[in-house]
């Protein structure tokens, strides 16, 4: 969790998805901002340098797969294509981005450029704050959505794909371990040993017989 700005971005709850996109984002324009953030786990970057064709087609219709590209991404590594959740679909469909000259999803001010990065954080914490989300950033959409996909079982390296990380240990950073899976984890370990119901709450005390006393051990 961030305090100050140290420490990792939280990772939401389901309920507090829910509170953040009922009554801390305000604006169509800021929840399809975040949901693009939340249904692709792309960066805060990559979410407001794309352009309304990455998104929709030729006729306004939203594309099956939404196109980040190489050079908008960390480190320039590839461009990468994300297929759009039913649930992005629908943000998509109801937000109605606005014709420039640039051709942005998010046009900045006076329609000019894209959305700074800086604004689009400063959106989601404002919003967090309505509802009482602590420890959050606008890189927790990208780490909850990557955590997400890790508990539900697939495979890091598809998750990569999604993420654009340079390699697995980069990517392994960004997944929390619920206290859930940490229970659940150690319980996998249970019944390996037997154990003798009679001896329970009985002391076993090592046979002294054979062991000579002190006197007779210094004698000799």
């Amino acid at each position: 969790m961030k305090i100050d700005g140290h420490g990792k971005a939280k990772v939401l709850s389901t309920e507090e998805i829910q509170r953040l996109f009922t009554s801390g984002l305000l604006t169509i324009r800021d929840k399809t901002l975040c949901a693009v953030m939340l249904y692709t786990a792309c960066r805060v970057k990559e979410c407001v340098t794309l352009r309304v064709k990455d998104v929709y087609d030729s006729k306004g219709r939203v594309r099956p797969e939404l196109i980040i590209r190489k050079g908008n991404t960390k480190g320039k590594l590839a461009t990468r294509t994300i297929p759009v959740l039913d649930d992005l679909r629908q943000h998509l469909k109801v937000y109605k981005p606005l014709q420039t000259l640039d051709g942005y999803l998010f046009p900045g001010r006076w329609g000019r450029g894209h959305i700074h990065e800086d604004s689009a954080a400063f959106i989601f914490r404002e919003a967090c704050k309505r509802v009482d989300i602590l420890g959050a950033s606008s890189h927790s959409c990208r780490r909850t959505a990557l955590t997400l996909m890790s508990n539900a079982g697939i495979p890091l390296r598809v998750i990569q794909e999604v993420s654009g990380h340079r390699n697995l240990e980069q990517l392994q950073k960004y997944l929390e371990v619920e206290e859930s899976q940490v229970r659940g984890a150690i319980a996998a370990l249970s019944m390996l040993t037997p154990v003798d119901e009679d001896s329970i709450g009985k002391y076993c005390y090592p046979d002294v017989s054979s062991i000579p006393d002190t006197e007779t051990f210094l004698s000799d």
